[in-house]
């Protein structure tokens, strides 16, 4: 419990720090763009565990990404990136496997459902994937061996509309290389 706390509070501190929010306020509507939607950063695709872009190359292009092993995705609530408590055991099973396996690296990767613009789904699943690092990170994996990164909503699980759908779409996934 005293972890989760520490989690949830390194999320929020990162969120004011990064200047980033789940909040719906300015999404639609704005003066930024031509569709309406208020125009924001391009936001690279890997970060390092403080959420600054990396100067080193990605994983999958210094690394074989592990075909034929896989982990469950971690799923996230409508417009959040706070881990679900029934959601935290699936992180841990991660863990423990990179604990066995020391020259295997991870990129975890954050998705989000349809709704919302393109930068702000790049965002949040930039937040979700950063949740799920810090996590495993907290959980003693070195920050060396784990890189997040987004797409937004690029890759649906699912394809489709409706909640059903939706709730398979966000979602924090595991791609393990060596």
């Amino acid at each position: 419990m005293r972890t989760l706390y520490k989690v949830t509070t390194l999320l929020v501190l990162s969120a004011i720090v990064l200047g980033t929010g789940c909040s719906k306020k300015g999404r639609r509507g704005g003066t930024g763009g031509p569709d309406g939607y208020i125009d924001g950063p391009v936001i690279p695709q890997v970060y390092d565990e403080g959420g600054i872009p990396l100067t080193s190359d990605p994983f999958d292009l210094t690394h074989q990404r592990i075909d034929g092993l896989s982990f469950s995705p971690v799923y996230f609530g409508y417009d959040s990136f706070v881990l679900a408590p029934e959601e935290v055991s699936k992180i841990e099973q991660v863990a423990a496997y990179l604990n066995e396996n020391t020259r295997t690296v991870l990129i975890v990767e954050g998705h989000c459902d349809e709704r919302g613009s393109n930068e702000y789904n790049l965002s949040l699943g930039e937040q979700r994937a950063l949740s799920v690092r810090t996590y495993l990170v907290n959980l003693g994996i070195s920050p060396d061996r784990v890189q997040s990164r987004s797409f937004g909503e690029e890759r649906p699980a699912v394809q489709g509309t409706g909640e059903a759908v939706w709730r398979l779409n966000r979602r924090g996934e595991f791609a393990l290389y060596e």
